[in-house]
């Protein structure tokens, strides 16, 4: 539950909720090869990990980075620490499994002195239910069948996961079990969300009541279809999956431990629905926020996770994973050892040569390369990845859920410049019909007016329509009446695809080169106009510190000094002039 291993399967399996012991077919370490940018595209945007994060622990070819390192001591600096060591290190700190000469400096209170184990849940659980069978077994706590005794739910079997108090040793552990009950009563209701029913406690437990999901893990189910599962099975299986995390994506939790053993089956039935379980690391996380603290599963963790600096695209990547095992039965990223998994997933490319990928479609292909792509900001959305070609025709029964990253859009649109509006405007005509099908359905659900118009107040009500108290916990409701109070006109659909472009998920697609081309063509007659170099500066918010006729010299065309294609391509990206001082 939550710990990083990355141990070959064999022994993986006794630290997965249930210990039904098998296995993957086996794997080879995928090639490290780095990223390639287009060389007939004058402008590349590289992942901003590498750069951004150059510090981070996951690091390893700076070894001067570490700062824990004594370099004015010793004439060589050591080696910089083992990415799965660290993890460990910190998993074990904020579990209170640090053994008695592997302690490190406390952050924060977690010292088991006067921690406050009582969570105010109810009492007497052996009056209520008697436990049964042992269904499953994670790193922190078991699960056991129950069956009621009395009240609501008597003669009713259920699922009893038991957490002993003798394991919260921290205030991390505690607060982590008091998030994960309020979580599930927050968000339980939803059709692909294990319902949860009561909490209990007792002086030595914690025992939270759920439903019971009698049809075993996804990974049981790939498993026993050989390792894979045909383009048509595995539609199903993702569209369960995407429609839970966009739902919980839209309330601001962030999973964080997303993988098959963690997807369970209500019945053995092959239509069976499909069920998310353990919440025991998710987390609250506000759209214009990052998370720092490095939790997950080896196999399945997304490099910013590695990197310390994560939001809700995190669990994308994970999904990205579980659709890659679902379609061709291996895992995208191998190593023999943590370390070796971590430095796959922060530098190899996932092949997509072997068999059985070429046989697959292209819709297919594209769809697991949009998620596990390394620059977080190129990554599909839940709700987007609804709206791909290769989902979209197969949910008729389902509408695309709010998406939350068009408030972070439309809020940057809004403070960007005229002349970003206008490039913005531009690259809209571009769009290809399954983008604008998406668009629209944003659209609709924001609630246009007679006129078609959409005000500020709309992005408000949209997500108080779906609200739950989680949205209140995470600030997402805090977050969207920000935006929703900012002043600006009303939106025709026209403006709302304009600001509701996203350039660097374009920036992700093949065609991205055709998008800007064309994008710039249109500009060129409808937005493109003479500019000084100290007006575009202006525009863009520059402080007088930047030597802007360094930095912008090639933004301009010298011939009829109008904005060149590369300034037009920087322009999209809302380039910030904390990027130009960095420059």
């Amino acid at each position: 539950m939550g710990i990083c291993h990355g141990k070959p399967i064999e022994t993986q399996q006794s630290q997965r909720e249930t210990n039904n012991p098998s296995e993957f077919p086996s794997d080879h370490p995928t090639p490290t090869k780095p990223p390639k940018a287009s060389s007939k595209f004058p402008f590349y945007s590289p992942s901003p990990l590498p750069n951004w994060f150059k510090n981070s622990p996951s690091s390893n070819s700076n070894p001067s980075s570490v700062s824990s390192t004594p370099l004015r001591i010793f004439k060589r600096p050591f080696p910089p620490p083992s990415p799965a060591k660290h993890i460990r290190a910190l998993l074990a700190r904020r579990h209170g499994s640090v053994k008695p000469n592997e302690a490190a400096i406390p952050e924060g209170s977690e010292c088991e002195v006067g921690l406050d184990k009582s969570f105010g849940f109810a009492k007497q659980f052996s009056a209520h239910y008697e436990l049964s069978d042992e269904v499953g077994r994670g790193h922190f706590g078991y699960t056991c069948s129950a069956k009621g005794k009395k009240g609501a739910f008597k003669g009713v079997d259920v699922a009893v996961k038991v957490i002993p108090k003798a394991k919260m040793t921290t205030a991390i552990a505690i607060e982590d079990v008091r998030r994960e009950v309020k979580i599930l009563r927050a968000l339980t209701g939803h059709k692909n969300l294990v319902q949860f029913y009561e909490a209990y406690e007792d002086d030595a437990n914690v025992y939270i009541v759920m439903e019971l999901c009698k049809g075993g893990e996804l990974l049981d189910r790939i498993l026993s279809r050989g390792g894979k599962y045909s383009e048509e099975d595995a539609r199903v299986v993702m569209i369960q999956i995407l429609s839970v995390v966009a739902f919980c994506h839209l309330q601001g939790v962030v999973h964080r431990d997303l993988k098959p053993e963690n997807f369970l089956f209500t019945s053995k039935d092959d239509n069976s629905s499909l069920k998310a379980i353990d919440f025991g690391l998710s987390d609250y996380v506000k759209p214009d926020e990052r998370l720092n603290d490095i939790v997950g599963s080896a196999y399945y963790v997304a490099p910013e996770v590695l990197h310390r600096s994560y939001g809700t695209e995190a669990d994308m990547w994970s999904i990205g994973v579980i659709a890659y095992i679902l379609l061709c039965g291996s895992r995208p990223f191998w190593a023999r050892t943590e370390s070796g998994i971590f430095r796959a997933v922060l530098k190899a490319d996932p092949s997509f040569d072997e068999a059985p990928w070429p046989s697959l479609s292209v819709d297919a292909k594209d769809f697991v390369k949009r998620l596990l792509n390394k620059d977080y900001r190129k990554r599909l959305t839940a709700a987007q990845a609804l709206s791909h070609p290769w989902l979209v025709n197969h949910h008729d029964d389902m509408r695309i859920p709010l998406d939350m990253i068009i408030h972070k859009l439309v809020k940057a649109y809004i403070c960007s410049s005229s002349l970003r509006k206008s490039a913005l405007r531009a690259l809209a005509k571009t769009l290809t019909v399954a983008q604008l099908t998406y668009l629209r359905d944003q659209y609709t659900l924001l609630g246009p007016n007679k006129s078609g118009l959409i005000s500020m107040q709309n992005f408000k009500t949209a997500v108080l329509r779906s609200s739950t108290d989680a949205s209140k916990d995470s600030r997402v409701l805090e977050y969207v009446s920000m935006v929703s109070s900012i002043q600006y006109r009303k939106l025709d659909f026209e403006e709302f695809c304009a600001a509701a472009i996203s350039v660097h998920q374009l920036e992700g697609m093949e065609t991205w080169e055709q998008h800007a081309r064309r994008a710039y063509e249109l500009f060129e007659k409808e937005g493109n106009r003479p500019i000084m170099i100290e007006e575009l500066a202006s525009e863009l918010g520059l402080s007088p510190s930047v030597p802007v006729h360094v930095v912008l010299q090639d933004w301009i065309r010298h011939s009829d000094g109008k904005l060149s294609f590369l300034g037009f391509v920087r322009l999209l990206h809302g380039v910030s002039a904390r990027a130009f001082q960095k420059a």
